[in-house]
């Protein structure tokens, strides 16, 4: 889509974003796709150093992921990270469900004082490890833990009466947290018309995987929609990798080493070890692979090649740093206000990233406080490349 895009009602129309990287805490960091890379095991010391060196760099953010089994557990690791870095927030992977909510509520909230508020939490609306659940059960569940975490940080008490939960009356005196405009922003992800409510109704950043522009567009207009119902404004989030080189003949190039090692059938097990793997998300990533052309690319910087080995997000831009920077004002200018992105393999990615384009971007923390734009970090213009 080459038209100019008009934004979708935000909460402001500059070019500001909060640019995160991804931690590797679900295990799957490697330098060829489809492989197992002993190397970068999603232990606690390759998590940390990936941490770290995000922080060192500038990003405002990082998604810790929950998994399944593999890999390190997020919040152990966010609390054990919170004195070790500089700056950097943490947007920790909550599965609805895992904890009773009164204590997930004052796990968050100590959380939360650990970091001096750097904290933002990813609700994930999933079935529970090793279940098959009724998706209706999923929805219901996923707002009930939502309306009892929002209690507890705001309210004297927690007085719920639900479905899933059943009734709790109960101080919640010990779970206030450290930021005090109604707890740590809600970021939130899904396609499903069910997990569109949920956070419409109740979430502050709407998280998207790649698709075309046109599609994205589509549904931020839908998203606004549906939030204006219950007189709210959310925010909007892409989760994306990114592969940025100083010629995009380098860039083009890197894709095809990421596949060197690459076998269909070794790919397919390792994606298929999440159970997650058969989401509404992850087969939408499948079938928008399936439009792509002879490289896998489904507009001229978005290469839908990763998905072969992966689930979850499975596109990336490719280009130069130029490149990327004006595909990333697009999405700015679509209303877009939070990147997460990585990646293969994590470190080195990143320190790529951190020197060819992070320097020019307007590099913010989202706030708690609706209807505040943040202030703006200073920006070194982008003068080199060709867009």
């Amino acid at each position: 889509m080459t038209d100019p895009i008009q934004p979708v009602p935000i909460r402001t129309q500059t070019r500001v974003c909060e640019v995160a990287w991804f931690d590797d805490l679900c295990g799957g960091d490697t330098a060829y796709l489809g492989t197992l890379d002993p190397t970068r095991r999603s232990n606690y010391a390759h998590c940390a150093d990936i941490m770290l060196t995000a922080d060192r760099l500038g990003f405002e953010n990082i998604l810790l992921p929950t998994s399944y089994i593999v890999g390190q557990e997020v919040l152990p690791f966010a609390g054990a990270m919170a004195p070790q870095v500089e700056n950097i927030s943490m947007l920790a992977a909550i599965r609805t469900g895992e904890i009773h909510p009164p204590m997930l509520a004052r796990h968050i909230a100590t959380l939360d004082h650990l970091t001096r508020g750097k904290l933002a939490i990813n609700i994930i609306n999933s079935d529970l490890p090793g279940l098959r659940e009724d998706h209706e059960l999923r929805y219901q569940r996923c707002e009930e833990v939502i309306e009892i975490l929002k209690q507890a940080w705001t309210q004297d008490r927690i007085e719920f009466e639900g479905p899933v939960y059943g009734k709790l009356s109960m101080s919640a005196d010990p779970v206030k947290p450290y930021q005090q405009n109604g707890g740590p922003l809600l970021y939130f992800g899904g396609i499903s018309p069910g997990s569109k409510a949920v956070c419409a109704k109740h979430c502050d950043v709407f998280l998207m995987w790649p698709e075309p522009e046109d599609a994205i567009y589509a549904t931020m207009q839908d998203m606004s929609q549906r939030a204006a119902e219950h007189n709210r404004t959310i925010d909007f989030g892409l989760r994306i990798h990114v592969i940025v080189r100083e010629t995009e003949a380098e860039a083009r190039a890197y894709t095809k080493t990421l596949m060197e090692k690459f076998d269909a059938e070794a790919g397919a097990k390792l994606k298929n070890r999440t159970q997650d793997a058969q989401s509404a998300g992850v087969l939408r990533q499948d079938e928008l692979r399936q439009q792509a052309d002879p490289d896998d690319f489904i507009e001229p910087m978005l290469w839908m090649g990763i998905g072969r080995a992966r689930s979850g997000c499975g596109g990336a831009l490719v280009g130069t740093p130029a490149q990327i920077m004006a595909k990333l004002n697009r999405y700015m200018d679509m209303g877009i206000r939070a990147f997460i992105l990585s990646g293969y393999p994590l470190i080195e990615e990143c320190e790529l990233f951190g020197k060819h384009v992070l320097p020019h971007l307007p590099n913010v923390k989202l706030s708690v406080e609706q209807g505040r734009t943040p202030a703006q970090t200073p920006v070194t213009p982008l003068t080199t490349g060709k867009l």
